[in-house]
């Protein structure tokens, strides 16, 4: 069944805090690296990529020397603004050694809701990538608060199944720090398997999620359960896999069982 994945073409994929760090925080140069050769590589295949990254409060945070990530609302806007800058400038050094052009979009969830930033924000990404450019999404947090009624998408997973709505994507792929929807949690109960296909987001479904988010992002499989199900009111797939080799990506777009398929259409 998940040769339905091979004809994919828009693609956006989202990439988690966790997938791109050490263990201690650091940012893992490896891991981004190695993201945008695969990333590059697709785009040379003629797919169309999109990029929603987080990491920018984590980074800006250990930039400081926080060991942890900030509660407070001035701070994670000062973290984000630190962050999201070293995060590009690394992101511009990888992709530029394989000559691919990158771009930075910044969004906020009211951009989504109002007819005309929503069609302003179509209008720069279908530019983009009609010039071979991969943009890299993240939510302005600077401006994006609670306290801004209708401001924040709250994650990076939303966000990502909001941009896929937003470009008619075919594929939603979660990269994250777990390969995928278990029967329970696996880094508890050791009798948990891993749940290839889901034909529907049922109560059953969405009760699975445990939040698991690391130390510096937020998230955990609740918000992607929720991010597929926004996905699929637009008839896109999503596949939620382990990060921690982004080669996976090969794999999911070669129809190969791997993560978690959430069955669009």
């Amino acid at each position: 069944m998940r040769g339905q994945l091979l004809n994919s073409k828009r693609i956006v994929v989202k990439i988690g805090t966790s997938s791109l760090t050490h263990d201690n925080g650091n940012t893992n140069l490896d891991k981004m690296e190695k993201l945008a050769r695969v990333l590059t590589d697709l785009n040379h295949q003629g797919k169309e990529i999109i990029l929603v990254s987080s990491g920018a409060i984590g980074t800006g945070s250990r930039r400081i020397g926080l060991t942890e990530r900030p509660q407070e609302l001035e701070m994670k806007q000062a973290t984000a603004a630190i962050g999201q800058a070293i995060l590009m400038q690394i992101y511009e050094k990888f992709f530029a050694e394989y000559n691919q052009v990158i771009a930075q979009v910044l969004l906020t969830k009211d951009v989504i809701e109002d007819s005309i930033k929503n069609q302003n924000a179509k209008n720069t990404l279908f530019a983009l990538l009609k010039l071979g450019v991969i943009p890299i999404i993240n939510e302005n947090d600077c401006i994006s608060t609670a306290q801004i009624e209708g401001y924040r998408f709250g994650d990076n997973d939303t966000l990502s199944a909001m941009v896929a709505q937003l470009v008619d994507a075919d594929l939603l792929i979660l990269l994250t720090d777990i390969d995928g929807l278990y029967t329970d949690n696996p880094k508890v109960n050791k009798e948990a398997t891993l749940i290839k296909t889901v034909e529907e987001i049922t109560p059953e479904i969405e009760g699975l999620g445990k939040d698991t988010g690391s130390q510096f992002g937020t998230g955990g499989m609740t918000t992607k359960i929720t991010a597929a199900k926004i996905a699929k009111e637009n008839q896109t797939h999503t596949v939620v896999a382990l990060g921690d080799d982004t080669r996976v990506l090969y794999d999911i777009l070669e129809g190969k069982e791997v993560g978690t398929w959430f069955i669009g259409k």
